[in-house]
């Protein structure tokens, strides 16, 4: 008896051996997308009122939480019965990604200065009620849905040679991984003027506690912004790199020019398709309610 429990015991050890290996690997695969999942959700998730930075946080962790449990069982299920979906699935969330970079461009350049009066009353809008909030956490949680599948199947895809059980796993443990690494560290960003003032509170003015807080403040704006510009080179390149990573002939196309600059291309054209599409749509829809 005691001998068999040992068998099991050594079963498990060597079990967990395997997904402790195949984990590393599975990570160091996707650590490109986790940075561009950290950046996208960093910028997601800044731009809100201090009181609300952390429960916004929260309920985007929650909803990213919830979308590695819809796509981990659902990724393992497809690439047994029906592989060819998960292609299609990837495709279909790089256009999303693409039109979300894309969407974000034109904003920008077609950005008009408010006037005074308009802040405030926008100002007074958002504290009114928190019907902007809700969208822009519905808004990063489905971005994070389309970057976790992208993560899931890279984890899936450096383990098919492994039994299901380590398959299993390994993928389960790069998804929590992901989602505790890429929020704990948000977390840390938002938070970080708040951990300056604290310090430049106990340190005093001139000293070196204080210094350190008075950077900490004047970095996060800094910061903000890069992540704003960086996490939409981010969704514009992750999209590209599904087109060209899962479509043939994207794949095969312009192959004497370097990778990224292919990618950044394939995301902003297939954005701007989206864009246009989802403009006449509305137009259409906007038509059919006037009538």
């Amino acid at each position: 008896m005691a001998s068999g429990i040992f068998a099991v015991l050594d079963d498990i050890a060597a079990l967990m051996d395997d997904v402790a290996v195949a984990s590393k690997l599975a990570t160091k695969k996707t650590a490109g997308i986790l940075g561009d999942d950290l950046a996208v959700n960093a910028e997601k998730a800044t731009g809100f009122l201090a009181s609300r930075e952390l429960p916004v946080l929260w309920a985007i962790t929650k909803g990213s939480f919830l979308n590695k449990v819809i796509i981990v069982p659902l990724a393992l299920l497809l690439n047994v019965f029906f592989p060819v979906a998960i292609k299609v699935i990837l495709v279909l969330g790089g256009a999303f990604l693409a039109f979300e970079g894309v969407e974000k461009i034109i904003e920008y350049l077609a950005h008009r200065a408010k006037k005074g009066k308009e802040v405030i009353e926008e100002a007074a809008a958002d504290t009114a009620d928190h019907q902007q909030e809700k969208s822009k956490v519905k808004s990063a949680i489905m971005t994070d849905f389309i970057l976790s599948v992208e993560i899931v199947i890279i984890a899936l895809g450096s383990v098919l040679d492994k039994p299901l059980m380590t398959q299993i796993l390994t993928v389960s443990v790069v998804a929590i991984v992901a989602t505790v690494g890429v929020y704990g560290i948000v977390a840390l960003i938002v938070r970080m003027d708040d951990a300056g003032f604290k310090l430049i509170k106990r340190g005093g003015d001139g000293s070196f506690l204080a210094i350190v807080g008075q950077v900490l403040v004047k970095a996060l704006p800094v910061i903000i912004k890069i992540l704003a510009v960086v996490g939409t080179l981010a969704l514009i390149l992750v999209s590209g790199g599904i087109f060209s990573h899962n479509i043939d002939y994207f794949h095969h196309l312009w192959p004497n020019l370097p990778a990224i600059l292919k990618e950044f291309i394939l995301g902003i054209a297939v954005g701007l398709v989206v864009v246009a599409v989802v403009m006449a749509l509305k137009k259409i829809i906007a038509m059919f309610k006037k009538k």
